[in-house]
């Protein structure tokens, strides 16, 4: 489950962590668009991210959490077959269902909790 702490608003409640860089490379690739599903990216430590959508057929929220799991970045409806870079050095990155982040008011500085 990943939580909103700030809020106190789910935002999915089911996930997959990440931590290897084959998982990681892979990502959504060739997925089909799952409902209420998110994939936890873990880097270890903080660092700069770019993320792409090639061979991802459907939009995503995504959330960039530095160590402290405070978010720091985000991209709303990151479209099929585009890029984004993190505008800051990230620990996390969360890839979430589309339209996550408006229905439950995230913003920048919200505090998240993965479990």
């Amino acid at each position: 489950m990943i939580q909103n702490k700030t809020k106190n608003k789910i935002l999915t409640d089911e996930s997959k962590l990440l931590s290897n860089p084959w998982e990681q490379s892979k990502g959504l690739m060739f997925s089909k668009k799952k409902g209420d599903y998110g994939l936890i990216f873990d880097f270890g430590k903080e660092r700069q991210v770019s993320l792409h959508m090639f061979f991802v057929f459907y939009s995503i929220d995504v959330l960039f959490l530095d160590s402290n799991k405070k978010v720091v970045d985000m991209k709303q409806g990151f479209k099929p077959f585009t890029t984004y870079t993190a505008k800051k050095r990230v620990k996390y990155v969360l890839e979430l269902p589309n339209k996550v982040i408006s229905l439950t008011n995230t913003s920048l500085g919200d505090l998240i909790s993965i479990k």
